[in-house]
């Protein structure tokens, strides 16, 4: 497993190969798309707030083919670190998959919410999301060839809320925003932008779907879930397409979970 930052080291620049960019590779839906990714033939820089869980994804990986790199996403001094070891490490960066997220202060009501908590969910999901993504694009736009694919995780929540999600709701909602930008600007550089909104992965996150949930309706319920690794394939299958074709919106979700409908 490589923690090499890329800053020259006498490490040879590999450019034969495709490269992604996860962040929140640390655990479930981050982790699960490293690897799959990994396996598909990607060379995969794995980011994320600590090194252990970047380093245990890492350990499944081809030591050649991954490079972990510590980051804040909320930082733009370490989004910027985080490109700029990718691209001495492996040349180029052909995906971002914008993972890193939080649900902060899910399940208080509105009026309990604090100021606090609220920018730190923003800074996360929605400013964390843009500076990625930022960064991305210049390397994309910089590099020969020229182009790439950012993928940004959004949710169900990017379609409805569930209760007393206000700050996570609002941000996932703002990701369909910052999606149809990126698509929109990077069409004269190659760069085409797609969002995967994920309804019930089984994750630490959606652990609590097994002990009963709160609806709509004030009602506590069991949901189902999903396998992450049936996510991950989507996201393989999103990120393999040729840059003249691009999947705009998916819906990768646990089928029979209270979305569609009524319940």
């Amino acid at each position: 497993m490589s923690t090499d930052m890329g800053t020259g080291g006498g490490m040879d620049v590999d450019t034969g190969s495709r490269v992604a960019v996860v962040t929140g590779a640390g655990s479930g839906i981050g982790r699960s798309v490293a690897r799959a990714l990994a396996e598909a033939g990607w060379k995969v820089a794995l980011a994320g707030r600590r090194r252990e869980p970047l380093e245990e994804t890492a350990a499944a990986l081809p030591p050649e083919d991954v490079l972990c790199v510590p980051t804040d996403v909320t930082s733009a001094e370490q989004v910027a670190a985080l490109f700029a070891a990718v691209r001495a490490r492996f040349g180029r960066v052909d995906l971002l998959f914008n993972n890193a997220g939080t649900f902060a202060g899910g399940g208080v009501p509105v009026e309990d919410l604090d100021p606090e908590t609220w920018r730190a969910v923003v800074d996360v999901n929605l400013t964390g999301a843009f500076l990625c993504a930022q960064a991305a694009f210049r390397a994309m736009k910089e590099q020969s060839p020229q182009g790439g694919r950012i993928i940004n995780n959004g949710s169900i929540s990017a379609h409805v809320p569930r209760p007393h999600s206000i700050a996570y709701t609002a941000t996932k909602h703002a990701m369909t925003g910052l999606t149809k930008s990126l698509s929109l600007d990077g069409r004269p550089y190659r760069i085409a932008c797609g969002q995967i909104d994920i309804g019930n992965a089984a994750t630490d996150m959606t652990a609590r779907m097994q002990a009963g949930i709160l609806q709509a309706n004030g009602e506590l319920a069991v949901e189902p879930v999903m396998d992450a690794a049936d996510v991950a394939a989507t996201v393989v299958h999103m990120a393999g397409l040729p840059l003249e074709a691009n999947v705009q919106f998916a819906t990768v979700m646990a089928t029979t979970m209270p979305y569609i409908g009524r319940g």
